[in-house]
């Protein structure tokens, strides 16, 4: 099964740049092979991420979430101090999250949209 995610920083803040970016696609892809899942593809741009997931039947789309917003948030606010700033008081991701199937769009349509996102420098 895949699934495309959303997820958006607090406010819309600008919190990320290509460094954070790369570190956050690393997270996400160590998180998802916990849930033995598969990163397929991941971008974003300074405020928002998207992420094509392949995930098995028996994962809960709420329970992968869940961790992959709480593992990213917690990690990037250790290891980049510098963007900690940019948080809204110390939240990095809004508590919503957009998540589609992809059962209906061809996979590879879902990951050249993703691919397309405007990386920050």
């Amino acid at each position: 099964m895949h699934v495309h995610l959303v997820f958006v920083a607090k406010y819309r803040r600008r919190v990320f740049d290509g460094d954070a970016i790369n570190r956050l696609r690393t997270i996400f892809a160590k998180v998802c092979a916990d849930f033995e899942a598969q990163l397929i593809e991941m971008d974003g741009e300074d405020d928002h991420v998207h992420l094509l997931v392949e995930y098995p039947p028996k994962v809960a789309v709420s329970k992968l979430v869940n961790s992959l917003k709480g593992v990213s948030s917690r990690l990037l606010r250790k290891e980049r101090p510098d963007i900690q700033k940019r948080y809204w008081k110390g939240v990095l991701w809004s508590p919503s999250y957009f998540a589609s199937s992809c059962g209906g769009a061809p996979i590879s349509i879902v990951r050249q949209y993703i691919e397309q996102q405007q990386t920050p420098h």
